[in-house]
């Protein structure tokens, strides 16, 4: 085999040494199918071609999360989009392969290690939950295939530990820092209710709230946590309604907050603040309620409200709403669930162009090191930002409250990267 003297932007009186050795720049080597740049040679690039990149991701599309199954719809309808009309990524058609785990671990694993072992996909984009992104990670790890932007916010993404595993929602801990510095602002003497989910996901939350109340009036006087395979959660919210408290913070995944909601809503002898997690904000889980019982309702935000008219005109709101009726028919402009998977789409889409070869490792280097990237559909003020020692893409988030028919900021940004 000969060894490759030059780069691929090379002068063109060195091309046709190039083509003798290479494919094209950015390509393969023909002899070891390792990329043609010389920084690149031995890096993998399976799944990978000059013309296609095909990507795989898990989701609980059954089970109690379905809820979730609308991310997929708007990834697919931005893949969909970016190949039939900006010619792909990087000149590559994007192939997006989803599975359904139904929200149980062992079920994330099989897919998953089918989409790396049979389908031999470049880069797993993504996982979706907290304990089912986690049953993938070190294996993921050691085989040395990206996961991309898992759909948690649990504080453990941001490790460094393997730094193949990058979340990209803001943290659990940023959310729940944002929600106490809220509380003690408006009510600062309050006492506080708390509805969690029995994982990494709820357990983060309230140990983020319970960091940011420290040391104020903010008292949290009553706890009732849930599994995922319970039924309803009506009888915890009973239980904390006993206790009266100024606030309910709900950290609970769509089923079981639409159905705190409406437990809430048919308590009349109890009216607390009630905090809603943001990845149960969508109106898929309030409609069910009932708008005009969850006037008042207080969430996070870090995405556009594509039901709030201030966006109406918005050119990023305006391309993902045309291009989801295209690309994904009878999918809800409004959810907020198929919205991220646009933007968590295209914050994929620049990471990759950002990586200096087009390989897993150049992928993972690149999601390691965004110098303030932001999406079309995220809030003004709100970018990606990684480096050495910091995992967390996304650090800052709005406060918003439900009026009328959708959500208002109401709040400037909190942003927690500094703690």
């Amino acid at each position: 085999m000969r060894t490759r003297t030059i780069q691929c932007l090379g002068v063109a009186a060195a091309l046709a040494l190039a083509v003798a050795t290479l494919t094209a720049c950015g390509g393969r080597n023909a002899d070891t199918g390792t990329v043609g740049q010389g920084d690149c040679r031995g890096q993998q690039t399976t799944g990978i071609t000059d013309s296609t990149i095909k990507l795989g991701g898990v989701y609980p599309l059954s089970g109690p999360a379905s809820a979730y199954g609308e991310v997929p719809k708007g990834i697919k309808a931005y893949f969909d989009y970016v190949n039939a009309e900006k010619g792909g990524i990087g000149g590559r058609q994007v192939e997006y392969l989803v599975r359904d785990d139904g929200y149980q671990p062992p079920k994330t694993v099989e897919e998953t290690r089918r989409l790396v072992e049979q389908d031999q996909v470049f880069a797993v984009f993504q996982t979706l939950g907290t304990a089912t992104s986690s049953a993938v990670s070190d294996y993921l790890g050691q085989r040395k295939v990206p996961q991309v932007f898992v759909a948690t916010g649990a504080t453990k993404f941001g490790s460094e530990d393997n730094p193949w595993t990058i979340g990209w929602q803001p943290s659990y801990r940023t959310e729940g820092l944002a929600y106490a510095e809220y509380v003690k602002k408006q009510r600062p003497t309050a006492t506080v209710a708390v509805l969690y989910q029995n994982d990494d996901f709820g357990k983060d939350l309230l140990a983020a709230f319970r960091e940011g109340a420290e040391g104020s009036g903010v008292k949290v006087v009553a706890e009732q946590s849930f599994e995922v395979t319970d039924p309803t959660v009506d009888a915890q919210v009973r239980n904390l309604a006993n206790s009266k408290a100024d606030v309910m913070l709900n950290f609970s995944t769509p089923k079981f907050a639409s159905q705190a909601l409406a437990a809430d809503v048919r308590n009349t002898d109890w009216n607390p603040l009630h905090v809603l997690t943001q990845v149960s904000n969508t109106m898929a889980t309030l409609r069910p309620v009932g708008l005009p019982n969850i006037q008042g309702t207080v969430s996070a935000a870090f995405l556009k409200d594509p039901a709030d008219p201030r966006w109406a005109t918005d050119a990023g709101m305006q391309t993902f709403k045309t291009e989801l009726t295209q690309y994904a028919p009878g999918a809800d402009t409004e959810n907020q669930h198929a919205m991220a998977g646009w933007a968590m789409a295209q914050s994929f889409h620049k990471t990759l162009e950002a990586a200096k070869c087009p390989t897993r490792e150049g992928l993972r280097d690149a999601m390691r090191s965004l110098d303030n990237v932001s999406a079309d559909l995220m809030l003004p003020g709100i970018s990606m930002k990684t480096g050495a020692g910091d995992g967390f893409p996304l650090e800052a988030v709005g406060i918003q409250t439900f009026a009328g028919e959708h959500w208002s900021l109401t709040e400037g940004l909190i942003d927690t990267s500094g703690k």
